[in-house]
């Protein structure tokens, strides 16, 4: 939060100008204007008296004051040097009284209103991958349902944590969206203990959007055709598989392989699909578990050869393409998963407006197809339903990691 205090103090008037941005602006002296739409015209001479009658009030509020405007109060103490004990009463009863009619006022008047300009919706990834996928597939239709623009904005690294962080800090407004995921919110958390926020507490779930189910590529010019050729070549022959990132679920998948088959590979995590993809493809590592639209573009290409799908059922996509399960490996199912969240303390009317629209867009037949296309599966339902998926999974994965004695230390 950005704060400016200008103090002027002319015998026994005084003028306070200062601002509170992005939230608001305040000019306070013989007129005073609030963002809000509230219009106060006022002369204030202070006196001792007069401010001691204004300080109950003041600390009164106080409370509401605290839980939203604590960086400004910290400055306002900071900058505020009385002449006397009556001068700071008077002036921090003032600022009190009215920062917090401001934090009474603006949760309402938000929720009314939203949204009256563009909603960020903040990526985990580089583009390009699944996740840059989905976010620009749905990013028209759901900026018309939900009546705004949609502004995608990639923050790669630490396998989605500094996405994560960016948005938890971000007001709970609504206009700050994360695309939060598998790596976020399934497995991230056992691999990142000391995280500057928490991950079930700061941020809330608001709608699932869709799944991938995974498959296993290799560079073309491996000389393997099937997952036995693949287990066989691995054994007597030092392998490297790529990944978006350490904890992700291609990381996962690729370490719940090795102990599934017995097989030994190193792991070369990337920052997100997309790079990835691209040694794998180039030969610079030899395979790579991921969703299929990160795969799919360099299959087709011929510089990718899939060779079976971490899942129950075969991907609509590749369907000649066999299941792990089919070939005897029934633990090796995983998906690569996307939903909503926002910053906790964001009104429940404002998260109810955003799932419906994320809902409404994700029935419209042409972006189902987009995004089937792709090999994802929609996910529409309430923000309780997205939040019961996700606890499950994180779950699953942790017992997974603790019976593949997967470390976790970075």
């Amino acid at each position: 939060m950005y704060f400016l205090l200008i103090l002027e103090q002319t015998g026994e008037r005084l003028r306070l100008e200062f601002g509170l941005e992005p939230y608001l602006g305040l000019d306070l002296g013989l007129d005073l204007d609030l963002d809000l739409g509230l219009e106060f015209s006022l002369e204030f001479c202070l006196k001792p008296r007069p401010a001691a009658r204004l300080l109950p009030l003041a600390q009164l509020l106080r409370a509401q004051l605290m839980h939203n405007h604590a960086n400004a109060l910290t400055l306002l103490r900071r900058f505020s040097m009385p002449r006397s004990k009556y001068w700071f009463k008077g002036l921090f009863g003032l600022v009190s009284v009215m920062l917090s009619a401001v934090s009474l006022a603006q949760p309402a008047t938000s929720a009314a209103n939203y949204p009256d300009k563009p909603v960020r919706l903040i990526v985990t990834v580089p583009p390009g991958g699944a996740a840059d996928f989905v976010a620009r597939t749905l990013s028209e239709r759901f900026g018309k349902e939900l009546g705004t623009t949609i502004l995608v904005e990639n923050k790669a690294g630490a396998n989605g944590t500094i996405a994560s962080a960016l948005v938890a800090r971000a007001a709970p407004d609504g206009y700050t969206l994360l695309q939060a995921g598998i790596s976020t919110h399934g497995i991230g958390p056992y691999f990142y203990e000391n995280l500057p926020y928490a991950p079930f507490k700061d941020l809330v779930s608001v709608a699932a959007i869709a799944e991938f189910p995974i498959i296993l590529a290799v560079n073309a010019q491996l000389p393997v055709q099937s997952v036995k050729e693949l287990i066989a070549l691995a054994q007597g022959k030092q392998l490297s598989f790529a990944s978006a990132g350490t904890g992700s679920a291609p990381h996962l998948s690729g370490e719940l392989f090795k102990t599934e088959t017995k097989v030994n590979m190193v792991h070369v995590p990337y920052k997100g699909s997309a790079p990835a993809v691209v040694d794998v493809a180039s030969g610079q590592v030899d395979l790579m578990f991921d969703g299929i639209p990160s795969l799919l573009p360099h299959i087709k290409s011929g510089k990718l050869r899939p060779i079976a799908a971490v899942s129950v059922k075969r991907n609509s996509q590749l369907p000649d393409l066999p299941t792990f399960t089919e070939l005897g490996y029934p633990s090796m199912v995983a998906s690569v998963w996307y939903g909503l969240m926002t910053p906790a303390g964001t009104p429940q009317a404002i998260i109810d407006k955003v799932n419906a629209a994320m809902n409404k867009a994700l029935a419209v037949p042409e972006l189902q197809k987009k995004l089937e296309d792709g090999g994802a599966i929609v996910m529409p339902g309430t923000p309780k339903d997205f939040e019961a998926f996700y606890l499950k999974d994180y779950a699953r994965w942790g017992d997974v990691i603790k019976k593949a004695g997967i470390s976790t230390k970075q």
